[in-house]
């Protein structure tokens, strides 16, 4: 089974009562549904606002971010740990040791261009981590990217790590080979009013859709020009 949390916000609001009893991603840089999704979702995925802010040219202010976290987490709800998109692991590990609250309810960030060494650290110490499509593998579901999750999956696998592992920005890869136990996606909130489908019958759609529960080791060519991790 994966989770599938669908991102907001979704208008109007009218539609957005019809996923009641789905499961939610907010972002804190637009949380208009938070209190909503909170009081009427299964569980919600609070986004820590990195994305939105790189895209924008902005900075998120951390010690806003815990102040909102902090009635919203308890199980089954957890958050994304902040991070810096296209940083170093260096910058990653001050703000993961930064984060204020339990690790069962954060999750820390890999970012695909970092080191896989950094990937196996942080799978070694959460048991919860958010795999993110930067750099090079900015583009969700392309040849590189694919090639660098499946390299992503057979070092931990080879360890015999198996954290939950959450696709960002991930649904449309759920029912492929990578064993995510979970992904979020603005599918539905930004597209249903291109379609004759409501909202409720396409989050249904992609809900139907699971990813296998283990991975299977594969060879990969990691010969090809432009991929190179980030320097620590």
């Amino acid at each position: 089974m994966t989770i599938h949390y669908h991102g907001t916000p979704l208008t109007p609001r009218t539609e957005l009562m019809k996923l009641a009893g789905k499961h939610f991603c907010v972002s804190f840089a637009d949380a208009r549904d938070g209190d909503w999704c909170f009081a009427n979702g299964q569980s919600v995925m609070w986004d820590n606002g990195r994305f939105s802010a790189f895209t924008q040219g902005k900075i998120v202010d951390d010690a806003k971010l815990y102040a909102w976290l902090e009635p919203r987490l308890g199980h089954p709800h957890w958050a994304v740990i902040p991070d810096v998109i296209d940083g170093t692991v260096e910058q990653q590990r001050v703000l993961v040791s930064q984060w204020p609250f339990p690790r069962h309810l954060g999750a820390p960030v890999w970012h695909l261009g970092l080191p896989f060494e950094y990937l196996i650290e942080i799978a070694e110490d959460w048991p919860r981590i958010c795999f993110g499509s930067s750099g090079a593998y900015w583009q969700v579901g392309s040849p590189s990217w694919e090639r660098r999750i499946d390299q992503a999956f057979n070092e931990l696998e080879k360890r015999g790590l198996r954290p939950w592992v959450h696709m960002l920005r991930g649904l449309a890869m759920c029912g492929d080979r990578w064993p995510f136990a979970s992904a979020d996606s603005v599918n539905v909130a930004r597209n249903y009013k291109d379609t004759s489908t409501c909202p409720e019958r396409m989050a249904r759609r992609i809900d139907a859709v699971q990813c296998p529960v283990k991975w299977t080791m594969r060879a990969v060519n990691d010969n090809q020009k432009g991929l190179f991790d980030v320097a620590a």
